[in-house]
């Protein structure tokens, strides 16, 4: 059982007064009011920016970001002077998406163009020598590096003395010493003044490719905007804020990937069976992008790049067809290596440990980042997953929030041979003789680091509402606060007192979803709703007591007019436990020392 701590955000008294003030000026529904505000809305011409964002003027100017310029007259001299240029990128969604943006542009008017995405085993994370060797016998003269190569200086200075520059389009954070390329392009450069850090790295090849455009006297929206599926894409899966720039390409993105996705993307919403939904964030991170990043963790990510570059929806279908046999082929090992980690975790004694770490040789590294999410999510503490490539011990760390585990890695650089990522997720290379100290080094890192609240669960709940105002009027008034996603999460809402109306039940093969029928017994007002893989908080539920429930509002597919609940947590009603206790003590051969006594334990 889960027992997430619940977080209710309030407003100020200033924050109430804006509020006030939006509901005069833009006659909104009181809730979206409250939810604008909370999102940093402070005024009108605010709420019409986040509502309606602007393609045009909010976007910043590419030319504002370190080195852009560096870079574009580099690729103008490349394409003046007819040089071989080569598109390298990650072998994860927002790393093929990234290449596949950045070649269509180029390929649209420019052919002495290719792309290489590293093999997991062969080349292993970021620029390899595999890689710059397969450059150096094409003759390319200019390596166009995505979503790697912020550390890769080994790697820079070997392609040079092979008369290969490379541009960096990075996001990850960067090194006291930078590659020596032409250009470093990545906005956590600490000496970056660029107004936004947040952009995937397929946004960075999108301001890359708009400057590109911009100094070339081209129709820089025009020519772009056909690829902002690709950008929605990388920004839903890399989980990166949708705020500020991210909230304008995804905006528009989506619109793209509803409207007239490219043939590669149209391939995969034909197997997910979305053809005719309106496509959302959530579509993207649980449904598409999944079966994009099988190519990658399954063979080779440059069949998921030959995918999103196919020019016609037959040849699309045929890889989509061979992605979707490596993506069953991942679920089926994805479901086996998680339950041999499950095991090695619960033979372990982890009751005073702050970390995970498990290693396994035989694992198969595509799932390994999964198989760390999962160890996260269920022990609820950063976890770290290892297996053997190319000789080392390799693999994916994953971490809790409001904890950076980037940071913790950075503490043990002197065990590692290479590593890379962000706050909640990273990517580490070590000599399988080093495991043991880097384990200890960890736990000792994290322990030292680590608060009470990062150590348990919490739902950040943006407001409490009755269940008389969650409508369908309501609901149409959110969705157009999407897109949703970190900076932006759907609306979370608590109701109080609320009952079993009487026929909530046990669904699902296992029976481990709850299918609610709730009632506000003060209003009469009821709600459908699901619990999922909460068949533990069914006594809860039929106890025929007041319980409050945490939830985000759906739309009920089956009824076009409609909605139901996507209950993220029940407890008992507070003042249950209080009469509970009141009642006990009544019960009480001695009132005047069991009172005392429960009272405090109701204070705790």
């Amino acid at each position: 059982m889960t027992n997430y701590q619940w977080n209710c955000r309030t407003l100020t008294n200033q924050q109430k007064e804006i509020k006030d003030e939006l509901i005069a000026e833009c006659k909104l529904n009181p809730i979206v009011a409250h939810l604008l505000v909370q999102r940093g809305v402070t005024n009108a011409e605010e709420a019409h920016t986040f509502f309606r964002p602007q393609l045009g003027p909010g976007l910043h100017d590419p030319f504002l970001m370190k080195d852009m310029d560096k870079a574009v007259a580099r690729l103008n001299d490349a394409i003046g002077r007819k040089e071989h240029i080569l598109i390298y990128g990650d072998y994860d969604v927002d790393g093929t998406a990234s290449v596949a943006l950045v070649y269509k542009f180029l390929r649209s008017f420019y052919s002495s163009i290719d792309y290489y995405i590293p093999d997991r085993y062969d080349d292993g994370y970021g620029i390899s020598e595999k890689g710059i060797d397969y450059a150096y016998n094409e003759g390319t003269k200019l390596i166009i590096a995505l979503d790697c190569g912020i550390k890769a200086n080994n790697m820079v200075a070997y392609a040079k003395s092979k008369g290969i520059d490379f541009i960096i389009c990075d996001h990850h954070k960067p090194d006291d010493i930078l590659p020596e390329a032409v250009a470093v392009l990545d906005s956590k450069r600490p000496d970056d003044d660029y107004p936004y850090p947040h952009l995937s790295a397929c946004g960075v090849g999108f301001k890359l490719m708009q400057a590109f455009a911009r100094n070339n006297g081209m129709n820089e929206l025009g020519l772009l905007y056909p690829l902002l599926d690709l950008c929605a894409i990388s920004i839903a899966t890399d989980i990166v804020p949708i705020t500020g720039e991210n909230r304008v390409l995804s905006y528009y993105g989506l619109r793209r990937l509803n409207d007239s996705p490219c043939p590669g993307i149209k391939a995969i919403i034909k197997q997910c069976g979305l053809i005719g939904k309106e496509l959302t964030n959530s579509d993207i991170v649980f449904k598409i992008g999944p079966r994009i990043n099988a190519a990658g963790r399954m063979m080779c990510g440059k069949e998921a790049v030959d995918l999103l570059t196919a020019r016609d929806e037959k040849a699309a279908d045929e890889v989509a067809l061979r992605i979707a046999e490596y993506n069953n082929s991942r679920k089926d090992l994805d479901k086996r290596v998680t339950e041999e980690a499950f095991h090695m975790v619960d033979a372990m004694d982890i009751s005073d440990k702050r970390t995970i770490l498990v290693y396994n040789p035989s694992w198969h590294k595509g799932v390994i980042g999964i198989v760390a999410s999962r160890l996260t999510e269920h022990y609820y503490r950063p976890a770290v997953v290892l297996t053997t490539a190319c000789g080392f011990a390799s693999g994916s760390a994953r971490s809790v929030q409001g904890f950076d585990v980037y940071s913790a890695i950075n503490s043990c650089r002197d065990l590692i041979e290479n590593f890379g990522g962000h706050t909640y997720a990273a990517g580490l290379t070590l000599k399988e003789s080093n495991i043991p100290e880097l384990t200890r080094r960890l736990e000792q890192w994290v322990d030292n680091h680590i608060t009470l609240a990062q150590q348990r669960q919490h739902l950040d709940i943006d407001m409490e509402v009755k269940f008389r105002e969650v409508t369908p009027r309501l609901y149409r008034n959110l969705k157009p606060m999407a897109p949703f996603g970190p900076g932006n999460n759907k609306p979370l809402f608590v109701s109080r007192h609320i009952k079993d109306q009487g026929n909530s039940r046990l669904v699902g093969r296992n029976n481990e979803h709850i299918r609610m029928e709730m009632i506000d017994p003060e209003t009469g007002f009821t709600h459908n709703g699901i619990a999922f893989n909460m068949a533990d908080k069914f006594d809860i539920v039929k106890s025929g007591k007041p319980f409050d429930v945490v939830y985000t509002i759906e739309e009920n597919t089956y009824n076009n007019n409609s909605i139901q609940l996507l209950v993220k947590d029940i407890k008992l009603n507070e003042n249950n436990n209080i009469a509970s206790v009141l009642a006990q003590l009544i019960r009480s051969k001695d009132d005047s020392v069991e009172i005392v006594q429960g009272l405090g334990e109701v204070n705790e």
